[in-house]
């Protein structure tokens, strides 16, 4: 059957069209930059928020209509794999990412739960052979059950921690078996509540610990994605140890996980860490780790994840600048990590909220192209920190010639003649905006 008879596969038609089903920006094929756009930008869908998510809150009940419920949870399980490939094949989206939780009941044990994973991910495969569709990534949800109250990787309770092990070593058998292109970690509870009766240390040990279990199971099983930290820094946990990029890469350095992890970033995420996306992005693309990315966007009224779909053209533009310095992002993707406002509850809205997205990324690969191909900021950057290799002093200094004591003679005879340039910041804001699509 069909989910979504009413819905042909979407198309590029232009910005003039009318038509709500159809995208006004992204056209798959049209070369950006010598790639395609479908190349450039690797979008995946989420199964949690376009699945499961049912549209309640802190203050009301679900209210979202979705036709794909059955008798059984192993029944619903199965029509939302059907329904799911479906949202893929006609928005032209060719990649996806799940939690184990979210594709096959968890049912009254470990055995259960697992059994229930191989049906389920049986009939992925089917789907996946029929359909061309690649797995991007999936990961292991260690946050939502009760046993992980305290952490997966961090907890104090060496019992959580072994069925956390065989949750990830799953996952990789999983990721095997779908041949995913990554694998995401996403320590939901792996921070603190309180210091008072909190080992840091020992907690971020054993979850490196962990980490390297999976470098050698990987390794082992002849298969290894490419795996990816996510941070966020708070929310559920008051703390986590992964709180924004810096931290992050500070925990791989220090693990000695440099060759393996790289970073998964969230626009949503680095909002609630007091950064902007292209911040976190930038960190991680000088740290030579920007791996994937979710896309979505915060509400800056609010102080919470609320995971909207991405439709600030500014802010997407100034992302895809900073893949497109990365060189791409493959093996890593654009994941729509978002879920529909709760306003947003006919079926339909689940492919309309999609096609914003898409839309808003490309326009954002367009105009961040544009800025890369005339060079806007490079030639600024290049007049800001002109005296640095436009002056003799400046060069002396960037070849190691210069030390305390002759900048301090330098300073006594030149010091007080210091004249800076202004930025004109505001100037350069309104011709960035010239270049949005």
């Amino acid at each position: 059957m069909s989910y979504f008879p009413q819905v042909e596969k979407i198309q590029f038609e232009g910005k003039e069209t009318r038509n709500p089903f159809a995208f006004r920006h992204y056209n798959a094929e049209e070369v950006v930059l010598g790639k395609t756009m479908k190349e450039h930008l690797r979008f995946a869908v989420a199964y949690w928020h376009t699945m499961t998510q049912d549209g309640s809150d802190p203050f009301g009940m679900a209210i979202n209509e979705r036709s794909w419920f059955g008798k059984s949870e192993m029944e619903t399980a199965k029509n939302r794999v059907e329904a799911f490939f479906e949202i893929l094949e006609k928005l032209g989206v060719e990649y996806f990412c799940f939690h184990d939780v979210d594709i096959a009941p968890a049912g009254n044990s470990i055995e259960e739960f697992m059994a229930n994973l191989d049906e389920i991910t049986d009939l992925i495969k089917v789907k996946m052979d029929e359909t061309g569709i690649k797995l991007l990534w999936n990961t292991a949800n260690m946050f939502s059950h009760p046993r992980f109250n305290n952490g997966a990787g961090s907890t104090n309770d060496p019992e959580v921690y072994a069925y956390a092990a065989a949750q990830v070593k799953k996952g990789l058998d999983i990721s095997k078996k779908l041949d995913g292109q990554n694998y995401v970690f996403w320590g939901g509870r792996e921070g603190y509540e309180t210091l008072l009766n909190t080992d840091m240390k020992f907690e971020q040990d054993n979850i490196a610990r962990l980490f390297k279990m999976v470098i050698r199971y990987a390794e082992k099983i002849g298969h290894k994605p490419q795996f990816l930290i996510e941070p966020k820094p708070k929310e559920p946990s008051k703390h986590q140890y992964d709180f924004d990029a810096a931290t992050t890469m500070a925990f791989i350095k220090t693990y000695g996980l440099e060759g393996d992890f790289k970073l998964n970033l969230e626009a949503n995420h680095a909002t609630l860490a007091g950064h902007t996306f292209e911040h976190e992005l930038r960190v991680a693309r000088e740290y030579g780790a920007l791996g994937s990315i979710d896309a979505n966007q915060g509400d800056m009224l609010l102080g919470w994840d609320t995971d909207e779909f991405p439709t600030n053209v500014l802010d997407v533009t100034l992302a895809m600048y900073e893949i497109l310095e990365n060189g791409g992002i493959a093996p890593g993707g654009i994941n729509f990590d978002a879920k529909v406002r709760r306003s947003s509850f006919e079926m339909e809205d689940l492919l309309l909220a999609h096609i914003a997205g898409m839309d808003t990324f490309a326009r954002g690969l367009q105009a961040a192209a544009k800025l890369k191909e005339d060079g806007f900021f490079d030639e600024l950057i290049s007049d800001r920190y002109a005296k640095w290799n436009g002056t003799e002093i400046g060069k002396s200094i960037l070849s190691d010639q210069e030390d305390l004591e002759s900048l301090t003679r330098y300073a006594y005879t030149h010091g007080d003649g210091v004249k800076l340039k202004s930025s004109h910041i505001e100037h350069v804001k309104s011709r960035l905006n010239d270049y949005l699509v």
